[in-house]
C-alpha cells in the first residue's frame, strides 16, 4: 500500500486472519507516521476515523497500529470508558518526531456527540502531538477535523476474510 496515492480511495487491502489484519495495521502506521512527519507543520492531531461492521477488525487494527509505533501495552477496545491514552515509549520518540500520544476511542455507546465534547475530547484532536484512532466514528464524524483519514472495514467472502480501504483525509 502507498501513502502517496493522490486522490479518492486507496486500494483495498484483504486481510484472511487477525494475525495478518495486526500485520497490515502495524506496517501501515509505520508508513503513516514517516509520511506524517514530512507534511508541513500540523496544527491537529493525526486522526484516523474506523468505521464497519461489529466484528470487521477496528480494534485488531488499533492492536496492530500500537505496536507498530512501538507501544506494548495490551489495547482492549475502551467501549466502556470511551478512551484510552497510551505514550509513545522514548525509544520510539526520537522516530516519532512531534507525536506523544495515541488515544484509542471508541463511540461505540455514544448517543449524542457532544458527550465527547465534555471529556476534552476537542483539546485531544486539537494537539498536534496526539495520534488518534477513532472506533464507530460515524457516530461523532461532525466533530473530526477535515484531513481525518478515513479506514472502512468489511467482512470478506469467508468468515475470516476483512476488506480494509483507506480513504486519505481532505486539506
Amino acid at each position: 500500500f502507498s501513502l502517496s496515492s493522490g486522490q479518492g480511495t486507496m486500494p483495498t487491502y484483504r486481510s484472511s486472519s487477525s494475525k495478518d489484519t495486526r500485520r497490515f495495521a502495524k506496517q501501515f502506521a509505520e508508513r503513516l507516521v514517516k509520511h506524517a512527519m514530512r507534511s508541513p507543520k500540523r496544527r491537529h492531531a493525526l486522526v484516523l476515523a474506523q468505521t464497519g461492521e461489529l466484528g470487521s477488525g477496528k480494534t485488531t487494527f488499533v492492536q496492530g497500529f500500537l505496536r507498530g509505533i512501538g507501544v506494548r501495552k495490551r489495547s482492549a477496545s475502551p467501549t466502556f470508558i470511551l478512551f484510552r491514552r497510551f505514550a509513545i515509549p522514548r525509544s520510539r520518540a526520537s522516530s516519532l518526531r512531534g507525536f506523544a500520544n495515541v488515544f484509542h476511542v471508541d463511540a461505540y455507546r455514544i448517543k449524542n456527540p457532544r458527550e465527547f465534547g465534555k471529556l476534552g475530547f476537542k483539546e485531544i484532536l486539537t494537539d498536534s502531538k496526539n495520534i488518534v484512532l477513532v472506533e464507530w466514528a460515524e457516530k461523532i464524524k461532525r466533530s473530526l477535523p477535515q484531513n481525518t483519514i478515513q479506514i472502512c472495514f468489511t467482512h470478506g467472502a469467508s468468515e475470516n476474510e476483512r476488506r480494509i480501504t483507506v480513504k486519505p483525509g481532505r486539506k
